[in-house]
Parts: structure tokens; sequence; C-alpha cells
């Protein structure tokens, strides 16, 4: 084995490495999230304590702080708490995950700090935008990734679902294409970041330390690459160059601003996509009939990922602190107060939802909040949309009468939060 193929081979498993530890850190300890709640969405409008630590025992954002905690269960009231950025504000993250993060991530920013950075960045993510990059995506998920799998007829699509969103997504940025191998060492970096949030105290400070090394690694990158990007004119459509050349109110970002926000944006690029992409391909092997509806009517793979976000969001609650005192119901939160929605569980509500445990591409669309709601709601979804379109469509057009693996285990969507399947074992003709 060549030193390239070896870095290539090296780097891949560093990524599964990186991308199994998180799973076990999210996999919590409930066998039976949707039960625990659903029972809670229909006794208890508010619950006055930890749900997630007493319940699902995995870490929040909040990382280990301490403060009065509530959780709330019912669409609405997800809702309104999610896109009420005012009262329930989001930089307490900067004190959790983004003591690593130099402070600028906008997910912990608020007011009009956060109004002014989402007006500069919003429009290089806009469908318009974003479906110019369509033919890029395309190219690398099937002559990339499944092309060289044809002949095989058999294949684990996991291995594809977690190394197609990075290279897709790293390439967009504007990494060089023909290094694919620093892909899988950059994206591990972006996961590594999330190891600054741990409930056990006695790995926090590894986990920060984990977490610093790999923050300051993935912006050394992008900032050559910004740095490159800028001495060339920033002329092309990358990422980079889109964020390089963003204005708003008369206001542009600089190289910092640009490799950091950039550098924010990466942990979702993969993750999100691929736990998103082993919800969707476990349906549309497992709902009778579905795939060959999908397979002569590619409309219906857009309602496939969709409804894949509601019935399975990989991010399962969202936390969010109370800027003054709230009434939700009966209960009186006081300021200074972490509220955590239920996402989970707000997203098979019956009030907003008719038969919210069935999976149904069919149902009439309404807002689910798999990748958030409000003025926070997950900037690159449409960019995961994309990815997760064109990987679908491959494998129809490319996998003949592609079909689970009798003879390998079924898939099984697990996890407390950043929910997902090992594998999807499948054969086709």
């Amino acid at each position: 084995m060549n030193a390239t193929a070896k870095a290539t081979t090296d780097n891949a498993q560093k990524l599964e490495a990186a991308y199994a530890s998180v799973s076990d850190t999210y996999r919590g300890k409930t066998d039976d999230l949707y039960a625990a709640c659903r029972d809670m969405r229909k006794t208890t409008r508010v619950y006055e304590g930890d749900f997630i630590a007493k319940f699902l025992g995995v870490p929040t954002n909040a990382g280990l702080q301490t403060k009065p905690t509530y959780a709330v269960f019912q669409y609405q009231d997800v809702m309104n708490v999610l896109k009420d950025a005012n009262t329930f504000t989001s930089s307490f993250i900067l004190e959790g995950m983004g003591k690593v993060w130099d402070g600028l991530m906008i997910l912990g920013m608020d007011g009009e700090a956060h109004r002014k950075v989402r007006s500069l960045l919003q429009p290089a993510f806009m469908p318009e935008n974003v479906n110019k990059w369509r033919p890029k995506i395309d190219r690398v998920a099937r002559e990339d990734f499944l092309q060289p799998l044809v002949p095989n007829k058999k294949a684990d699509l996991m291995e594809m679902g977690l190394h197609f969103p990075v290279r897709a997504m790293y390439a967009l940025v504007g990494f060089p294409e023909d290094k694919p191998d620093q892909y899988n060492q950059y994206a591990t970096w972006a996961l590594s970041m999330l190891a600054a949030n741990q409930l056990d105290k006695t790995k926090a400070e590894e986990g920060r330390r984990i977490a610093a090394i790999a923050v300051k690694s993935l912006y050394d990158a992008l900032m050559e690459q910004v740095q490159r990007r800028r001495a060339e004119g920033a002329t092309g459509d990358d990422l980079i160059t889109r964020l390089m050349n963003a204005e708003y109110e008369g206001h542009k970002l600089d190289d910092h601003e640009v490799a950091t926000f950039a550098r924010s944006l990466l942990p979702a690029a993969g993750e999100t996509t691929t736990r998103t992409f082993s919800a969707a391909m476990t349906f549309l092997l497992t709902v009778p009939g579905l795939i060959d509806r999908v397979r002569n009517d590619r409309n219906l793979v857009a309602k496939l990922i969709d409804e894949a976000v509601r019935f399975e969001p990989s991010s399962t609650f969202k936390v969010r602190e109370t800027s003054a005192d709230v009434q939700i119901g009966d209960v009186l939160i006081p300021k200074g107060s972490f509220v955590q929605c239920m996402v989970a569980a707000a997203n098979r509500d019956e009030s907003a939802f008719e038969n919210p445990d069935v999976f149904d591409i069919d149902r009439r669309q309404k807002p689910s909040f798999g990748f958030g709601f409000g003025p926070h709601m997950c900037i690159g979804q449409f960019v995961a949309k994309l990815e997760l379109n064109c990987a679908i469509n491959g494998i129809l057009d490319l996998f003949p009468n592609v079909r689970l693996d009798p003879e390998q285990p079924a898939p099984k969507i697990e996890g407390a939060h950043l929910r997902g399947a090992k594998s999807v074992h499948v054969i086709w003709d």
C-alpha cells in the first residue's frame, strides 16, 4: 500500500471511530424514546426538572452548566419557544460547547448580532443558490461512491452514508478535490469538536482538550483555503468564496470570520446528513410498497426525506434559556432557566399530525422541527436535502431491485439523541 492509500485508509478509520464515539456519547439510557416523550406529552405540559439528564442520559449544548431546567413536549409549545429568540435565547451555548469556538458560533448568537450574521450567511444557502451545486454533488455520489459498488451487488449503505456527505460538503466548501484523503481528517476534526459536550465531569476536561485541538486544526485548514481564494480574486462558486463576497448593510466578513463561520457549519455537514440518510433508506426499504412508488415517481424523494426528518429527527431536542420570566401553561419559568424543547415529542404530537406514529409520505405537509425552527433554523438544511436527494436517486438508478440483505441484520434506528442506524445492508440484481 502506497503512502497516499495508507493515509486515505487511516483517515477513513479515524472518521469512522469519531462518528462511533459521538453515537456512543448520545446513545443515552432509554430504549423507547418515543414512549417516554408520548407519556410526558399527554400528562405533563411542562416538566419541572432536567428531563434530558433524567430520562435520556445524554449531554446538551449547555455543557456542565447548572440552572433551573424545564422541558416542553407539545407541538405548539415547542414552536412558540423556537420562534421567539428574544425570550428564549441561545448565547448560553458559548459557555458550554462554544467555549472552545472563539465565541464566533452562529448557534450561540442572539439579537442583532445573530440577525446580521445570519443575513450575511443565508443567501449562500438558499435553494436557488444551493441547486447550482447539484451537478457536483450528483457526480460525487455516483462516480466516487455508487458506480464502484455496482459489480459487488451488495453493500452496507452506511459506509457511503458516512463518507459521501463529507466528501460532497468539503468539496462545496472549497477544499481541493484531488486530495480526498484529507476530507476524512477534516471531518474527524469536525466531529471531535463535539467532544466538548460531556455529562461525566471526569471526561469533560479531556473532551475540551480534544475539541480545542480539533477546532484549531480545522480553522488552520480553512484559513489556508480562505487566503488562497483571496489571493486568486475570490471568483469561484464554492462556499468560502460565497462567504467572502457576501455583503449586508455594508459589512463583509473578514478572513477570520469566513474561516470561523465555515468551521462552525461543518460538524453538522456530515453528522445530520448521515443520520437522516440512514433513516430515509431504512423506511424506503421497509415500508411495504414504498420503494416501488418512489422509484417510479422521483418527485416523492423530497417527501420521503421530509417525512424521515419528522418521524426520526436526528436531533431529538433543542435547548434555550429564558431572558425573562415566562408562563407556559400553569408553570411560571423564571428568567435564566433552561427550556428543553423535545423535538421527538412535538414531531409526533397528535394535535399537529394525523396518525403521527405512522411513516406516511402522503401526509399533509406541516412544519416539523428536525432542522429546528425560527431564527436558528438549520442554515444548511437545503444542502443536506440536496445531498440526500442525489444519493437516493443514484441508488435507485444504479442498484436494480435494491432491497434489504436477508442474510444481514435489519437496520435499527437508535439513540436518545443524534439518532440513526449503524448499518443498512442491501443487495441488488
